[in-house]
């Protein structure tokens, strides 16, 4: 007999599910549709194929606005709702829950693929059949995803809209009435929960779905014989995908270092190498393509780098997804049985470009004409292969894992994971920057030696002074690796400095290139000198080393511990920790610094407020820091340690309150709305009753009674508002008592004395020696930082200004 549950909305769920069904068809039909449009030339199948591409773009946001409206509204009967949200989320982290799962980021992905196809269905013209069959063909693959669905017992896609009791097992399903037992959700990831995953993952998926653009217009341009004129349309947007791609990554970069406790901007983790490597290849290509554009050498290597820049999207989505970094990286996600649809999508992806390669190759436009030495586009060509060349070396140590499963070896990856890879790249951007720097004064075909020497021997002087410099004050002349990328860098900024000035007099086609290499030679000295030279204030010179729990995930001898009120030296400043406050799940902890000058008067004075969850059931807090910014450095500071709070407690009548020995004798006094209980170092007032309490993960019955007593606690410290509850449900009374840590107590509401109309409340004081609090703080100096974020910003904006130059040649 079939259970009839109570309380689950099943229709979004439908509904949503429907609309997945339609995406996934419509999808297929524009893939048909648009494919024998361009083999037959026939301009009905075009309008089958945009009809549908344009009905599954619908489809696409139908499944978005049934995941959002459950999610928002705490259909918890979902599993993903279940899974990645909860009911204290505010309206920005749920925005953020919706694509913390691989359910939610594959509908982001489709959903900015079929925002593309959009454009691209309106702007194409004579492209749109064949551009747009490979566009559905990906949009496809993307909608399986979702399906969720078991055909011969083969898994396809995993569904959003599935059912907790479908998903999980557990005896509570056993009952129709199991939603009134699951009160909350999990709630989202503590990592996530930040502003920056608000618009992170949006852009990093716009910039994976961009790719699949100028990958469409090459496998069209082959497939119809249109070999050169791919050229043009693949420019322009391989550019839009370098810029959107790279602003993702560079936002995820601001989120480790504001949000996360890696004490850094970059980990080198899989899952960032995953999402660079695609990028680095796309700008590889970018570079010769402008290189083809002008002169028609290096054809194949151009095609050849815009097809592996999505090849390695598919990759890294695989990497990613298939649960195979789990061991290796924190960002990584489970395995959901896809792993066979992952790699077929990959296969399919590659077999088509070998296909087309295969058929057309004598009928590529490659140049017999050997390239000139003193030519820019043969440095061009130079800069791709070692762009290529760095890219094969993240993917063959971020493949470790893949190595070992395909051939049943134990490879272990490099014990320092930072050092391995900056020995590597370190070498391949000294390369990079210096040709970025040259090639500038180089002319495409050919330049005359003497000229090119004249121009490039100022540069060269003065980057070499300049370096010296530079690396003298900023302490790095100790390392000849980091001596030759500071110049490098240098060298580049200089260079491409003396071209954007020729810019502004009139050559602005020049500008978006030259400006691009400056941010990127800010970008690598500001890397450089941040991460080499990044000092540790925090040093603990006391011996105190907090455990050897502590010590495993933490270095004592960075760390030091701040007593609350008690002003401590941390190299030039005087540092205290002045409380904490609690906001939804962050806990913030106020740590103020002070620098004083020769005479003792306050040279500066701020506050920073770094912030943990605290779950003191696992024992353990998520810190996030906070960061003071000046221009040459920054201060980042992050709690490592904090005294975890204790759960609120139930009290029954039965409890023996064991969990209350840290606190004097509790007094119960009686009392009614607008009392006042004066106590040692603060005051409680009475200020009101809610009739119509609430209590987290406990469902009331009509027949239920929950009050809440309103209070306002006031001591030397400010102003507290808390409400303890009192409950009578059956035959029980039960309270739930509310802490005051800043003033030292524990409030509460243990009873009703109608016959006194009278409220009883109980008082727990702490001793006033049990009440010094403390944290424990790691802050660490990173100087030059700036040079890092201003080089980003400015790359892209370089980027951006090439982008409209050539989007304009199309006209």
């Amino acid at each position: 007999m079939d259970i009839q549950f109570v309380g689950e909305h099943l229709l979004p769920g439908k509904l949503g599910q429907f609309f997945i069904i339609l995406s996934f068809g419509t999808s297929l039909l524009s893939l048909v549709s648009y494919y024998f449009a361009t083999v037959n030339k026939d301009e009905s199948w075009t309008k089958i194929g945009r009809f549908s591409f344009l009905l599954n773009g619908a489809a696409i946001v139908g499944i978005g606005a049934c995941l959002f409206y459950i999610i928002y509204n705490h259909y918890f009967e979902y599993h993903y709702a279940w899974s990645h949200s909860s009911r204290t989320l505010p309206v920005y982290y749920i925005i953020s829950s919706f694509w913390e799962g691989q359910e939610g980021s594959f509908w982001l992905w489709a959903f900015w693929q079929a925002v593309l196809g959009f454009v691209l269905i309106f702007r194409t013209k004579s492209w749109e059949s064949s551009v747009m069959t490979v566009i559905a063909l990906s949009q496809a693959f993307l909608c399986s995803m979702l399906i969720g669905v078991e055909i011969f017992g083969v898994k396809i896609g995993s569904s959003p809209f599935i059912l907790l009791r479908n998903a999980v097992e557990a005896p509570i399903f056993a009952r129709a009435d199991y939603l009134s037992l699951i009160a909350d959700g999990n709630g989202l990831n503590p990592l996530l929960q930040n502003y920056w995953m608000v618009i992170h993952p949006p852009t990093l998926f716009l910039g994976f779905a961009a790719m699949i653009v100028p990958f469409a217009y090459a496998i069209a341009g082959v497939w119809t014989k249109r070999y050169k004129e791919l050229i043009g349309y693949a420019l322009p947007w391989s550019l839009f995908a370098v810029v959107v791609l790279g602003t993702g990554i560079i936002m995820g970069s601001f989120w480790a270092y504001e949000a996360l406790n890696f004490g850094g901007f970059w980990a080198w983790d899989p899952v960032e190498n995953a999402s660079v490597i695609p990028w680095l290849t796309l700008i590889a290509a970018v570079h010769v393509l402008v290189a083809y554009k002008n002169t028609g050498h290096s054809y194949f290597t151009a095609l050849f780098l815009i097809i592996i820049s999505f090849i390695l999207v598919l990759y890294a989505s695989f990497l990613t997804r298939s649960g195979i970094l789990g061991e290796t990286s924190v960002h990584a996600f489970t395995s959901m049985g896809m792993d066979t649809q992952l790699l077929i999508f990959m296969g399919v992806f590659v077999i088509i470009p070998l296909y087309q390669i295969i058929r057309h190759w004598k009928n590529f436009p490659i140049s017999k004409k050997d390239e000139e030495t003193y030519s820019r586009e043969f440095w061009l060509f130079i800069g791709a292969i070692t762009l290529s060349v760095s890219c094969i070396q993240i993917i063959a140590t971020t493949s470790i894992p893949v190595f070992n499963k395909i051939f049943g070896t134990d490879v272990a990856p490099p014990t320092d994971v930072i050092q391995h890879y900056n020995k590597w790249q370190l070498a391949f951007f000294v390369i990079v920057a210096i040709l970025s720097a040259f090639s500038q004064f180089l002319k495409y075909k050919r330049t005359e030696a003497g000229k090119f020497y004249i121009s490039i021997v100022v540069s060269l002087v003065a980057s070499i002074l300049i370096a010296g410099v530079f690396v003298y004050i900023t302490d790095v002349y100790h390392n000849l690796g980091y001596i030759l990328l500071v110049w490098s860098a240098v060298f580049s900024i200089i260079c491409n400095a003396k071209v954007l000035g020729e810019a502004i007099k009139g050559k602005w086609k020049l500008a978006g290139s030259s400006i691009a290499h400056i941010g990127f030679g800010m970008l690598l000295i500001g890397a450089l000198v941040a991460a080499a030279t990044s000092k540790v204030v925090s040093v603990n010179n006391t011996g105190i080393g907090f455990g050897d729990e502590f010590a495993k995930n933490n270095n004592p001898r960075e760390n030091i511990i701040l007593y609350k009120n008690e002003p401590i030296k941390m190299d030039r400043y005087t540092v205290t920790y002045l409380g904490d406050s609690t906001s939804g799940v962050n806990t913030y902890y106020r740590v103020n610094y002070r620098t004083f000058d020769d005479k003792g008067n306050v040279k500066e004075n701020f506050n920073l407020y770094p912030h943990a969850q605290q779950n003191a059931k696992m024992r353990q807090i998520v810190a996030s820091p906070d960061t003071k910014h000046y221009l040459l450095h920054d201060i980042y500071t992050h709690v490592s340690s904090v005294p975890l709070k204790e759960e609120e407690h139930v009290h029954d009548e039965h409890s023996d309150h064991s969990e209350d020995d840290h606190y004097e004798e509790p007094v119960p006094h009686e009392v009614s709305v607008g009392d006042t209980i004066r106590l040692r170092e603060s005051k409680v007032i009475v200020k009101g009753v809610n009739r119509n309490a609430t209590i987290q993960n406990i469902p009331l019955n009509k027949e239920d009674v929950a009050i809440g007593m309103q209070l306002e606690v006031i001591n030397a410290g400010g102003t507290y508002n808390v409400e303890p509850i009192f409950l009578i449900k059956g035959n029980t009374k039960v309270d739930f008592g509310k802490k005051v840590d800043e003033a030292g107590l524990k409030l509460r509401f243990t009873n009703v004395l109608p016959q006194k109309d009278k409220l009883e409340l109980t008082v727990y004081q702490k001793p006033k020696e049990d009440k010094k609090d403390w944290i424990v703080l790691k802050a660490v100096m990173f100087p030059y930082i700036n040079l890092f974020w201003g080089g980003t910003i400015i790359m892209v904006i370089g980027f951006i200004i090439s982008i409209f130059r050539r989007s304009k040649e199309l006209k």
